[in-house]
C-alpha cells in the first residue's frame, strides 16, 4: 500500500516483539512497536533461564553488552517430597564457554532490548493498547488505539499467550485451559555472597532448578529456582484445570513451596523484591497453528512458542527464533510488495526449518507426559525410599542396591507395568 504510516506494526514489547523490529529496522525498514505497559519488561512475569546462543545471531556483542544475571553452569532435577528432596545435580564448565543460558530480569533486560531498537530506527509506542485491527476486505491493514488509526503493510502479533490481537482478528479462539498453566514468581534478594554460598558457585555462574512434586502439592507443574546476581527468582507452574479440579489457590501452592524445610534456607533472612502472577502456554507444538493471514502473522507467546521437556523449561529462546523467521518472511514479503497469506506463509516454513521448529517437534508429547500423575507424588517418594535405604544404616543388614530398590517399588504401590509405560513414554516424549 502507498498510504501506509509503517512498513510493519509489531503489537507488544517482549523478546519476540522488540527482536522482531530490531531485525526488521536492521533492513531500513519503517517499524512501529506498540507496548501496552508503561515500558516494554514493565508487565513481563516471565524471565529466568534464557538460552541465549540465538541472541548472540541476532545481537553478536550479546554476552559483552546484554543486562543479564549469570551464567547457568549449574542444573538441578530436582524431586521434592513431603519429608525429603532428591537432586540430580550436573555442574559443566562447557556451559560457561561458550555460554549456553543465563538469567535475566525482565524489568532490566527488555528496556536493554528497546534501547537497541530505537538505536536500530524502530518507533516505541508505549503505554497505549491496540483495540483493533484495520481491514481492507480480509486483508489486515493496520491498527486501531483509542482514537488513532496507524497503518502498515504487515501487521506483527507478539501480545503474549492470550494474544487479544489473534482472536479479534478471529484467527484463533481463546486458548483452552489444557493447553494452559499459571506461573507465580518471587524475585527474593538474599546477596552476592549468599547466592554463591547457597548455590555453590562462584563468580557470575549460577545455577538453575526444576523441581516436580510437592512444590505444587502433587498437582501437574513444577518449581523454579533460578540465581540471579545477588536475588534468586523463585516460584511454580501450575496446570490450569489441575487447579480447577482440586479447587487449589495457585498463590498458595506458591507459598507452600517457599516454606517447605528444603527450599526455606536457600531464601532465608531475603527481601522481596518482585512477585505476581503469569499465564503460560503449555500446550507444545499443538499451539502452532492459524499463525498466518493476509497482512498478519502471530509469533512468540501468542504463537504458544513454549517448552517444558522437565529438565528444562524454555520460551525466550524459541520467541526470538520465531521473530528471526517472521523478520525474514516479512523481508521477502516487503521486497515483493506481496502481503498475501500465500506469501507470509514463509513464516511458518522458515521456522520449521530452524531449531524453533524442529524443537518443538522433537518434544511434541512432553505435555502429554508430564501430566503422568506419579511424577508428582509416588516416583519421587520411591526414589526418596531407595536413597533411604542406602543410607539410613539401622544396624539391620545391608542389603545390595537392587533388592532396596526393589523393596522401594513394593513400597511405593506402583505396578511394573506402569512403571515400565512411564520409561517407554519418556523414551518416546524427552
Amino acid at each position: 500500500m502507498s498510504d501506509v504510516d509503517f512498513d510493519v506494526i509489531v503489537i507488544g514489547g517482549g523478546v519476540a516483539g522488540l527482536a522482531c523490529a530490531y531485525l526488521l529496522a536492521q533492513q531500513e525498514r519503517e517499524v512501529l512497536l506498540i507496548e501496552r505497559g508503561d515500558e516494554p519488561g514493565s508487565k513481563n512475569l516471565s524471565g529466568g533461564v534464557f538460552y541465549s546462543r540465538v541472541m548472540e545471531e541476532i545481537f553478536p556483542n550479546f554476552i559483552e553488552e546484554a543486562p543479564y544475571e549469570r551464567v547457568i553452569t549449574r542444573n538441578c532435577l530436582s524431586f521434592l517430597n513431603k519429608e525429603s528432596f532428591v537432586n540430580i545435580d550436573y555442574w559443566d564448565q562447557r556451559l560457561a564457554d561458550p555460554v549456553n543460558a543465563v538469567t535475566v530480569l525482565r524489568s532490566k533486560f527488555d528496556p536493554w532490548l528497546a534501547e537497541q531498537c530505537e538505536e536500530a530506527g524502530v518507533t516505541l509506542m508505549p503505554g497505549f493498547k491496540v483495540d483493533g485491527l484495520l481491514r481492507e476486505g480480509d486483508q489486515v491493514t493496520g491498527v486501531v488505539s483509542g482514537e488513532d488509526e496507524l497503518r502498515a503493510n504487515v501487521v506483527v502479533a507478539a501480545d503474549g499467550v492470550n494474544s487479544f490481537i489473534s482472536q479479534e482478528a478471529g484467527i484463533r479462539a481463546k486458548e483452552p485451559n489444557e493447553n494452559l498453566a499459571i506461573g507465580v514468581k518471587s524475585v527474593i534478594r538474599i546477596g552476592e555472597e549468599k547466592v554463591r554460598d547457597r548455590f555453590n558457585v562462584s563468580g557470575n555462574e549460577g545455577a538453575a532448578y526444576a523441581i516436580v512434586g510437592d512444590a505444587t502439592q502433587g498437582l501437574p507443574g513444577g518449581g523454579f529456582m533460578y540465581t540471579n546476581r545477588d536475588s534468586v527468582s523463585i516460584g511454580i507452574v501450575a496446570n490450569v484445570p489441575a487447579l480447577e479440579y482440586g479447587n487449589y489457590v495457585v498463590t498458595d501452592v506458591h507459598d507452600h513451596f517457599l516454606e517447605h524445610p528444603a527450599i526455606a534456607p536457600f531464601l532465608e533472612g531475603g527481601e522481596l523484591i518482585e512477585y505476581g502472577c503469569h499465564m503460560i502456554a503449555e500446550g507444545g507444538a499443538k499451539m502452532q497453528h492459524d499463525l498466518v493471514r493476509p497482512g498478519l502473522v502471530v509469533i512468540g507467546d501468542a504463537a504458544g512458542f513454549t517448552l517444558n521437556t522437565g529438565f528444562t523449561v524454555r520460551g525466550m529462546d524459541l520467541a526470538a527464533g520465531s521473530a528471526q523467521a517472521a523478520a525474514a518472511a516479512i523481508r521477502e514479503a516487503l521486497d515483493a510488495g506481496d502481503f498475501s497469506q500465500d506469501r507470509l506463509e514463509s513464516y511458518v516454513a522458515e521456522y520449521e526449518k530452524t531449531f524453533v521448529g524442529a524443537d518443538m517437534a522433537t518434544y511434541a508429547r512432553a505435555p502429554e507426559f508430564l501430566e503422568s500423575p506419579e511424577m508428582y507424588g509416588k516416583l519421587g517418594e520411591m526414589l526418596a525410599d531407595v536413597f533411604h535405604g542406602v543410607y539410613n544404616l539401622d544396624l539391620t543388614p545391608r542389603k545390595h542396591i537392587l533388592p532396596t530398590a526393589w523393596d522401594a517399588v513394593k513400597g511405593s504401590g506402583m505396578k511394573l507395568g506402569r512403571l515400565a509405560r512411564i520409561a517407554y513414554q519418556a523414551v518416546r516424549a524427552l
